[in-house]
């Protein structure tokens, strides 16, 4: 397979960056996932690997060798689209097996069959090979478009949002799918998604994307535990973490933030004070999961702030509850059997064993509580 490295590259559209000097490195055999909203440039970047748009600045390198000037055909790597892409006037197997029978790749009927058969088994479209992409419903074509993509073993998968167009069930399936291809077959994977859970759930490392610029690349765990920015806080978890806007004030050996516009004092760990007593800013921000807010029907002690109910919303294994606090919304993730009424009274209680503390003016990470314990746990997992 091939290590890809990107060397700032700018790509523009008109007076629109998409790309703006993006520096990148995806190692051998390595499942990256690029992440990010939409219009963010991910898909952009996608198909300037593959040789379908090329850069104005930059080096694109695929196995160590410059491509800025190889023909997408050339560079051996395999791309599904979005938006499927398939030839209307084929079956599902000919579309599938049309890789094979280009010039470049050209192989034999029974090589091709037996190479058909395994994909479509996996995608489990295999009752369908002698329909043609106007008889498949959407999600259909998307499995088709992917096991064209599967079908040869090039040196680079390119995956432009390949389970956007599948229910939930086939997502969750294909995931792992996905992720028991890409270990058997020993390929550079490189998959563009806007979902979180996707992001987290197959990549070996994810890049985040912002307005055409990589904000931040680490494993899951960096994304979520130890985010770069506010911005890529928000992107990972459900319900969005909860941002405190607040106030630094020194108090003898000790630190602490007032937030919520109320005397309310919120207590660094000790690992975290020196650092947040050198941060050069007394606005600061706290990030709060969901899961990190206790709350109560009735008040258990004076620490506890009260609160309104604005939202319930049950979904699923768990139900997220929106506590209205002066002008301030939390997010609070509650048992699945939570009962509650709009506009009832209930009493919050911060965690802050996970807070996650952010310069208020640049909007960046300082650090996190229990840091030295998170570094510690990290190393030994």
């Amino acid at each position: 397979m091939a290590q890809i490295e990107l060397e700032n590259i700018t790509k523009q559209f008109g007076d629109v960056k998409a790309l703006d000097n993006v520096s990148l490195m995806v190692r051998d055999n390595e499942f990256f996932v690029l992440f990010g909203p939409a219009g963010a440039g991910k898909t952009t970047l996608l198909k300037t690997i593959a040789g379908a748009e090329f850069p104005e600045k930059g080096l694109v390198k695929i196995g160590g060798n410059i491509v800025n000037h190889v023909e997408s055909k050339d560079r051996n790597v395999s791309m599904v689209f979005e938006n499927y892409a398939l030839y209307p006037n084929l079956s599902v197997y000919d579309n599938i097996a049309s890789p094979m029978r280009s010039k470049l790749y050209k192989k034999d009927e029974d090589y091709i069959k037996t190479a058909v058969d395994k994909v479509t088994k996996m995608m489990k479209i295999n009752h369908l090979l002698e329909r043609k992409p106007s008889q498949l419903s959407n999600g259909q074509r998307q499995r088709v478009a992917l096991g064209r993509c599967l079908v040869r073993t090039p040196n680079v998968f390119l995956m432009d949002e390949p389970l956007a167009h599948l229910d939930a069930k086939l997502r969750h399936f294909m995931r792992g799918e996905l992720k028991e291809m890409q270990t058997s077959i020993n390929s550079t994977t490189i998959y563009v998604t806007h979902d979180y859970m996707e992001a987290m759930s197959l990549a070996d490392r994810i890049g985040v994307l912002n307005h055409g610029e990589i904000v931040q690349t680490g494993t899951a765990q960096e994304m979520y535990y130890t985010p770069c920015n506010e911005f890529v806080a928000r992107l990972f978890g459900e319900p969005e973490i909860n941002i405190l806007e607040g106030k630094k004030y020194a108090r003898e050996d000790s630190v602490y933030v007032k937030v919520l516009d109320q005397d309310v004092l919120l207590y660094p760990s000790e690992d975290t004070i020196q650092v947040l007593k050198e941060t050069d800013t007394d606005d600061i921000h706290i990030g709060m999961r969901g899961n990190d807010i206790k709350f109560a029907f009735e008040k258990p002690g004076d620490e506890w702030l009260e609160g309104t109910i604005y939202a319930n919303e049950p979904i699923g294994n768990k139900v997220i509850m929106t506590v209205l606090i002066g002008d301030t919304k939390l997010a609070v993730t509650c048992p699945n059997d939570t009962v509650a009424e709009l506009d009832q009274k209930v009493y919050v209680k911060f965690n802050m064993m996970n807070a996650i503390y952010f310069n208020g003016e640049t909007q960046k990470f300082i650090i996190r509580n229990n840091m030295s314990r998170y570094m510690a746990e990290k190393r030994e997992g």
